[in-house]
């Protein structure tokens, strides 16, 4: 049997820098997934990353922007965020610690999808400053 835990989501968990077992910066929590048990009492089934997951917290047209701009840039052309079952999650404090490394999980930062997919096609991006 598990134990249920109360806790405020937006406080503890949105914007969390999330690390691995390793203790290495994995990505931050973006958004989540919920679902509901048969009481009708929601619960966090996922961590969500990466712009198609931080753009729907943006309203209007600017969060439709950053999850057009995303799927188009991605290889696989889809628009599901990218996902960290929440059962790996082993501890929520300063940070959101994991059971699993970075190369385990499979998941890309914005920060670093960033870098790749916009940055580094800006003509001139790959030098170094003089």
């Amino acid at each position: 049997m598990t134990t249920a835990r109360i806790i405020d989501l937006q406080l503890r968990l949105l914007d969390r820098q999330v690390i691995d077992t390793d203790g290495k910066f994995v990505c931050n929590v973006d958004d989540l997934e919920l679902d509901v048990d048969e009481q009708g009492t929601p619960f966090v089934t996922a961590i969500l990353v990466g712009p198609r997951a931080l753009g729907p917290r943006f309203s209007g047209r600017l969060g439709r922007w950053v999850v057009a701009i995303a799927t188009r840039l991605s290889e696989d052309r889809s628009t599901e965020p990218l996902r960290i079952d929440y059962r790996q999650v082993t501890e929520i404090g300063n940070v959101v610690k994991l059971a699993r490394t970075k190369a385990e999980l499979g998941v890309t930062p914005l920060e670093e999808w960033v870098d790749s997919r916009i940055i580094a096609r800006i003509p001139g991006s790959g030098h170094a400053p003089e």
